[in-house]
Protein backbone atom coordinates (compact mmCIF):
# COMPACT_ATOMS: atom_id res chain seq x y z
CA UNK A 1 0.00 0.00 0.00
CA UNK A 2 1.32 3.45 -0.90
CA UNK A 3 2.14 5.95 1.80
CA UNK A 4 0.79 9.23 2.53
CA UNK A 5 3.79 11.91 2.78
CA UNK A 6 3.96 15.38 4.63
CA UNK A 7 6.69 17.04 3.52
CA UNK A 8 6.56 20.55 4.34
CA UNK A 9 9.31 23.38 5.12
CA UNK A 10 9.10 25.78 8.42
CA UNK A 11 11.19 28.00 10.52
CA UNK A 12 12.70 27.24 14.24
CA UNK A 13 9.06 28.93 15.36
CA UNK A 14 7.07 26.85 13.25
CA UNK A 15 6.12 29.62 10.67
CA UNK A 16 5.55 27.83 7.21
CA UNK A 17 5.14 30.56 4.76
CA UNK A 18 7.00 29.84 1.35
CA UNK A 19 9.16 32.72 1.92
CA UNK A 20 10.56 32.01 4.94
CA UNK A 21 12.91 29.39 4.70
CA UNK A 22 16.38 28.70 2.85
CA UNK A 23 15.95 27.50 -0.69
CA UNK A 24 19.60 26.68 -1.93
CA UNK A 25 20.81 24.48 -4.43
CA UNK A 26 20.76 21.60 -1.91
CA UNK A 27 17.24 22.32 -1.01
CA UNK A 28 15.96 21.99 -4.36
CA UNK A 29 18.20 19.07 -4.74
CA UNK A 30 16.00 17.27 -1.99
CA UNK A 31 13.00 17.71 -3.08
CA UNK A 32 13.98 17.12 -6.55
CA UNK A 33 14.81 13.63 -5.41
CA UNK A 34 11.23 13.20 -2.96
CA UNK A 35 9.27 14.28 -6.28
CA UNK A 36 11.39 11.81 -8.52
CA UNK A 37 10.66 8.88 -5.68
CA UNK A 38 6.43 9.98 -5.43
CA UNK A 39 3.89 8.82 -8.05
CA UNK A 40 1.46 11.78 -6.88
CA UNK A 41 1.65 15.36 -5.06
CA UNK A 42 -1.59 16.74 -3.70
CA UNK A 43 -2.00 20.82 -3.31
CA UNK A 44 -4.30 22.95 -2.39
CA UNK A 45 -5.41 25.97 -4.67
CA UNK A 46 -3.00 28.74 -3.01
CA UNK A 47 -0.12 26.23 -3.14
CA UNK A 48 -0.81 24.96 -5.85
CA UNK A 49 -0.70 28.30 -8.23
CA UNK A 50 2.34 29.35 -6.05
CA UNK A 51 4.10 25.94 -7.66
CA UNK A 52 2.76 27.10 -11.07
CA UNK A 53 5.84 29.68 -11.09
CA UNK A 54 7.65 26.65 -11.85
CA UNK A 55 6.64 25.88 -15.32
CA UNK A 56 8.02 29.24 -16.36
CA UNK A 57 11.29 27.80 -15.87
CA UNK A 58 10.55 25.13 -18.28
CA UNK A 59 10.28 27.86 -21.23
CA UNK A 60 13.00 30.01 -19.88
CA UNK A 61 15.25 28.12 -17.57
CA UNK A 62 17.43 30.30 -14.86
CA UNK A 63 20.67 28.58 -15.95
CA UNK A 64 20.23 27.74 -12.31
CA UNK A 65 20.92 24.00 -12.35
CA UNK A 66 19.38 22.72 -8.99
CA UNK A 67 16.02 25.32 -10.00
CA UNK A 68 15.70 24.07 -13.55
CA UNK A 69 16.06 20.28 -12.41
CA UNK A 70 13.14 20.52 -9.95
CA UNK A 71 10.94 22.77 -12.78
CA UNK A 72 11.66 19.08 -14.72
CA UNK A 73 10.96 16.89 -11.18
CA UNK A 74 7.67 19.08 -10.35
CA UNK A 75 6.46 19.01 -14.23
CA UNK A 76 6.45 15.19 -14.53
CA UNK A 77 4.58 14.20 -10.98
CA UNK A 78 0.80 14.00 -11.12
CA UNK A 79 -0.72 16.63 -9.29
CA UNK A 80 -3.57 16.24 -8.14
CA UNK A 81 -5.75 20.20 -6.95
CA UNK A 82 -7.96 20.78 -4.29
CA UNK A 83 -9.90 23.69 -5.10
CA UNK A 84 -13.41 25.01 -4.99
CA UNK A 85 -12.93 27.91 -7.70
CA UNK A 86 -10.33 26.82 -10.00
CA UNK A 87 -12.37 25.47 -13.44
CA UNK A 88 -8.85 24.35 -14.92
CA UNK A 89 -5.42 23.53 -13.96
CA UNK A 90 -3.35 25.38 -16.95
CA UNK A 91 -0.88 22.38 -16.67
CA UNK A 92 -1.12 18.79 -18.47
CA UNK A 93 0.26 16.87 -15.26
CA UNK A 94 -1.85 18.89 -12.87
CA UNK A 95 -6.27 17.97 -12.64
CA UNK A 96 -8.82 19.37 -10.50
CA UNK A 97 -9.99 16.50 -7.57
CA UNK A 98 -13.38 15.01 -8.18
CA UNK A 99 -13.79 13.85 -4.66
CA UNK A 100 -13.47 15.04 -0.74
CA UNK A 101 -9.85 15.10 0.15
CA UNK A 102 -10.31 11.84 2.09
CA UNK A 103 -11.85 9.82 -0.12
CA UNK A 104 -9.23 10.83 -2.90
CA UNK A 105 -6.32 10.05 -0.76
CA UNK A 106 -8.17 6.72 0.63
CA UNK A 107 -8.21 5.58 -3.08
CA UNK A 108 -4.94 6.68 -4.16
CA UNK A 109 -3.35 4.66 -1.34
CA UNK A 110 -5.17 1.33 -2.61
CA UNK A 111 -3.66 1.70 -5.72
CA UNK A 112 -0.28 0.31 -6.84
CA UNK A 113 2.42 2.44 -7.74
CA UNK A 114 4.42 5.35 -5.77
CA UNK A 115 3.65 6.74 -2.82
CA UNK A 116 1.49 10.04 -2.34
CA UNK A 117 2.84 13.59 -1.43
CA UNK A 118 1.21 16.01 0.71
CA UNK A 119 2.56 19.82 -0.57
CA UNK A 120 -0.01 21.97 1.45
CA UNK A 121 -0.54 23.07 5.04
CA UNK A 122 -3.99 23.26 4.42
CA UNK A 123 -4.06 19.47 3.44
CA UNK A 124 -1.32 18.34 5.85
CA UNK A 125 -3.23 19.68 8.76
CA UNK A 126 -6.92 17.81 7.14
CA UNK A 127 -5.29 14.67 6.78
CA UNK A 128 -3.68 14.41 10.17
CA UNK A 129 -6.54 15.47 12.21
CA UNK A 130 -7.62 12.51 9.73
CA UNK A 131 -5.13 10.33 10.86
CA UNK A 132 -4.59 9.44 7.08
CA UNK A 133 -0.99 10.70 7.05
CA UNK A 134 1.97 7.85 7.22
CA UNK A 135 5.21 10.02 7.25
CA UNK A 136 5.77 13.54 7.92
CA UNK A 137 9.01 15.39 6.42
CA UNK A 138 9.69 18.30 8.49
CA UNK A 139 12.35 20.50 6.91
CA UNK A 140 13.31 22.89 9.72
CA UNK A 141 14.95 25.98 8.80
CA UNK A 142 17.61 27.89 11.11
CA UNK A 143 14.94 30.95 10.91
CA UNK A 144 13.05 32.84 13.72
CA UNK A 145 10.39 34.48 11.72
CA UNK A 146 8.82 36.11 14.55
CA UNK A 147 5.19 36.43 12.72
CA UNK A 148 3.20 34.43 9.91
CA UNK A 149 1.33 31.52 9.16
CA UNK A 150 1.68 28.64 11.50
CA UNK A 151 2.26 25.02 10.14
CA UNK A 152 0.75 23.19 13.00
CA UNK A 153 -2.12 25.72 14.41
CA UNK A 154 -5.00 24.16 13.63
CA UNK A 155 -4.37 20.98 14.83
CA UNK A 156 -7.61 19.01 17.11
CA UNK A 157 -6.23 16.10 19.19
CA UNK A 158 -2.15 15.44 20.09
CA UNK A 159 -0.49 13.64 18.02
CA UNK A 160 2.41 11.70 19.35
CA UNK A 161 5.38 10.76 16.32
CA UNK A 162 8.40 8.89 16.49
CA UNK A 163 11.49 10.39 14.81
CA UNK A 164 12.63 7.44 12.14
CA UNK A 165 15.55 9.46 11.01
CA UNK A 166 17.57 12.90 10.34
CA UNK A 167 18.85 14.44 7.58
CA UNK A 168 21.20 18.02 7.99
CA UNK A 169 21.71 20.62 5.42
CA UNK A 170 24.70 22.82 4.98
CA UNK A 171 22.53 25.83 5.42
CA UNK A 172 21.90 24.54 8.45
CA UNK A 173 18.28 23.02 8.12
CA UNK A 174 17.50 19.58 8.99
CA UNK A 175 14.74 17.60 7.74
CA UNK A 176 13.39 15.35 10.59
CA UNK A 177 11.28 12.20 9.31
CA UNK A 178 8.62 11.23 11.73
CA UNK A 179 6.09 8.37 11.93
CA UNK A 180 2.77 8.70 13.84
CA UNK A 181 2.31 6.34 15.96
CA UNK A 182 -1.07 6.27 16.76
CA UNK A 183 -1.15 7.15 20.49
Amino acid sequence: MKKVIAAFNMTLDGICDHTAGIANEELHQHYAELIDNAGTILYGRTTYQLMQFWQTLLHQPSGEKSMDDFALSIDKIQKLVFSNTLKSTGWNSAELAKRTLSEEVLQLKQQSGKDILIGSRSLIIQLLNSNLIDELQICIHPIIEGKGLLLFDQIKDRIVLKLMKTKLLNSGAAVFYYEPTGQ
